[in-house]
């Protein structure tokens, strides 16, 4: 009898056991892109109806938020926490859709989420080895994505996707900021918008320790920029919102352009250099003339990852001048897990502390 229950081989039942009935169970799967989170659903959750990527992210947020805030949330995430749903194409050519879900709500363009995604799915099966090298179409929020998958032996070594038309909306723009004065900024687009700060200016140097600061200054500047200045998306009225603040500094490694942090939606602090935010870089440089068609910039994270982005294109999108960049970037399988929602919980549907 003691036998039975000696530990840990008894551990192992566990296992099997099953959660009682009422119990919702929603599996994921696990990432992340240069140290910055992506939670893929896998099962158990509806899909958001729709017959766009922008309407299914209506109705994801008007109907089905309570499972982004039980995923995103504690005590099942964090409040860095960030995740995506891979939904039907919007279009005939396209491999799938997808929407990304963050501490706040739901965004509109997501690059580490990209190469976090298409990665998962081709180590996983879901896309055949035979599609990688090729074109892999995504429809997201923001419009059409376009990734290629360096896989080898079975893994994915590096994903590069063609990011949306990216622009400057503002150069040099200046806001009053509570607590801190004049702040000067560039306004930019790279499937999201973003105040761009020089770090340096307010004593930043981008690093670890200075975390908490960071996100007390990004906060105050997106909340000021918003309050003072108008963001307009050309074409879609659902992407005319400033979703956060990138400072901008010297890199660590010298072999690189530059650092970048971003917080972003409810102070949430990307752990990779973001995406679409070196896709507003890259317009910004180009704007300047600092950066030319074809040349490459390798930007560094808080944590030291690196994304590369060059301009692949140069054309007009509604009253700006615009491009189109190519990130570049690497993403890890963590782990699978099964969710249990449990309406007995009474903190299972979610909850913040910082």
């Amino acid at each position: 009898m003691i036998e039975e229950h000696r530990f840990p081989a008894a551990l192992a039942r566990a296992i099997d056991w099953q959660p009682p009935a009422g119990v919702e169970r929603i599996t994921v799967l696990d990432a992340h892109t240069g140290g910055e989170p992506l939670r893929i659903l896998l099962s158990g959750m509806p899909l958001p109806d729709g017959n766009s990527v922008l309407s299914r992210r209506r109705d994801a947020r008007d109907r089905l938020d309570h499972y982004r805030r039980a995923l995103m949330w504690e005590p099942r995430g964090h409040a860095d926490m960030y995740g995506c749903i891979v939904l039907p194409p919007d279009t005939p050519d396209a491999h799938f859709g997808v929407l990304f879900l963050h501490n706040e709500g739901y965004s509109s363009m997501c690059g580490h989420g990209i190469i976090a995604v298409v990665t998962a799915l081709f180590e996983t099966g879901v896309l055949p080895a035979e599609l990688a090298g090729q074109e892999i179409r995504i429809d997201a929020p923001a419009g059409r994505i376009v990734a290629v998958a360096d896989m080898t032996a079975g893994r994915v070594r590096r994903v590069r996707f063609r990011n949306v038309p990216s622009f400057v909306a503002l150069c040099d723009a200046v806001a009053e900021v509570p607590g801190i004065g004049q702040v000067r900024f560039d306004l930019a687009f790279g499937g999201a918008f973003y105040a761009y700060v020089d770090a340096t200016g307010l004593g930043l140097r981008l690093i670890e320790s200075e975390y908490r600061r960071i996100i007390e200054l990004g906060s105050a500047i997106k909340q000021a920029v918003m309050a003072q200045f108008a963001v307009e998306h050309p074409t879609e009225p659902d992407l005319s919102f400033l979703y956060g603040t990138i400072f901008v500094a010297p890199p660590q490694d010298p072999s690189n352009h530059s650092r970048n942090c971003c917080v972003f939606a409810d102070g949430e602090v990307d752990r990779s250099p973001t995406g679409t935010g070196v896709s507003g870089r890259a317009a910004i440089h180009a704007a300047r003339g600092e950066l030319a068609p074809g040349e490459e910039i390798r930007i560094e994270s808080l944590v030291g990852s690196v994304f590369g982005v060059r301009v692949v294109e140069q054309l007009r999108f509604g009253v700006h001048d615009a491009i189109v960049p190519e990130v570049s970037g690497r993403a890890a399988l963590t782990g699978r897990s099964e969710f249990w929602l449990d309406p007995a919980d009474t903190l299972g549907g979610g909850f913040l502390l910082r």
